[in-house]
């Protein structure tokens, strides 16, 4: 899952991101509203995390930017306001959900779940595939209902595959969803990666290779 985190307070952006980081998730910092829309005009984010009072452009017209690109990217917009009404008018600008500061760490973590999976085709909260079953809330995973310990970036890795369902994702594809902006592009991190994950989860090989197009989840364990 890729994540944008737009907020001003650099020290809560930081924290913010490591956090989700840890969660496996590929994560995009900006400190104000401009360059929140750089980001957004150029990568396709599952969900931005959204501080309503930015500087340079109000969090609000971000919002209606991300909305206007007609991808299926989720808002949970941030706000030091409990206001009751603040929360309505964030929701009426196309946010998917709200939260007040300060907030839990795992409550956000919930919900930038949540709404990644709302962000594509709708998916289980557990997805399982050719005896893989992979749970993003527990970062759990297990073949053959046997526990299989992954780093942060393997565990992204496998769940961009397990939700493309057995289609195939490309390099590039691995590259935008799994690492964040400042990847080099020309990296082999990808193939280095699959091939890790291909031997923690063991034989048969249950990720296969296609040539000149990219990996996917076989259909059988």
């Amino acid at each position: 899952m890729r994540v944008l985190v737009v907020e001003d307070e650099q020290l809560l952006a930081d924290a913010v991101a490591t956090g989700l980081r840890r969660e496996a998730m590929a994560v995009d910092v900006v400190y104000d509203g401009e360059a929140a829309l750089e980001r957004v005009a150029v990568n396709d984010y599952d969900v931005v995390v959204l501080d309503r009072d930015l500087p340079l452009v109000h969090g609000d017209d971000v919002c209606r930017a991300v909305i206007d690109t007609g991808l299926p990217t989720r808002i949970l917009m941030l706000t030091a306001s409990a206001d009751v009404s603040d929360r309505v008018e964030g929701l009426e600008l196309g946010a998917d959900d709200y939260l007040p500061k300060p907030f839990a760490f795992s409550e956000l973590i919930a919900r930038v779940r949540a709404l990644g999976r709302r962000a594509v085709t709708a998916l289980p909260p557990v997805l399982e595939r050719a005896g893989i079953r992979l749970d993003p809330n527990r970062r759990e995973v297990a073949r053959n209902g046997s526990p299989v310990h992954l780093s942060p970036k393997e565990f992204a890795v496998l769940e961009v595959l397990m939700r493309a369902d057995g289609s195939v994702v490309s390099a590039e594809q691995m590259l935008e969803k799994a690492w964040d902006e400042n990847t080099d592009p020309f990296t082999n991190v990808v193939r280095v990666t699959v091939m890790t994950l291909r031997r923690k989860l063991g034989e048969p090989a249950v990720i296969m290779t296609v040539p000149g197009a990219g990996y996917r989840i076989g259909d059988e364990a």
